[in-house]
């Protein structure tokens, strides 16, 4: 087998460091939610001539509609700046909006991006 770091492990030691707020693979439980936090989530990846990519939808939880849009901003700003990984080599926005889970009204944000990684 390969010796790679997961795509998953450069997102996630690479957000935690920039952002400043709790990040995670999985829903934590609900006892210890942070009031802010971040959920990293693979919808989807291929490999095509030993060239790598991954779609990721990054989800941003904030007690109020404004905090999570404000911390969903912070996320797209970070990942303009992960190419300088050198695991990455092109992340580009697919799309961003408003993700409020109705069910326990929860303010949430996700964005999805495409990234090339090796």
């Amino acid at each position: 087998m390969m010796d790679r770091v997961l795509i998953e492990k450069i997102l996630l030691d690479y957000l935690l460091q920039t952002l400043g707020v709790p990040v995670f693979l999985e829903e934590p439980e609900p006892d210890d939610l942070p009031e802010r936090y971040i959920i990293i989530e693979k919808t989807g990846s291929s490999v095509e001539n030993h060239i790598y990519s991954a779609t990721f939808a990054i989800q941003s939880y904030a007690p109020t509609l404004y905090h999570a849009a404000l911390l969903n901003e912070a996320v797209k700003d970070a990942m303009q700046e992960i190419t300088w990984l050198d695991e990455i080599s092109r992340c580009e926005l697919n799309s961003d909006y408003n993700y409020t889970d109705t069910a326990t009204k929860r303010y949430r944000y996700q964005a999805v991006f495409d990234i090339v990684h090796y």
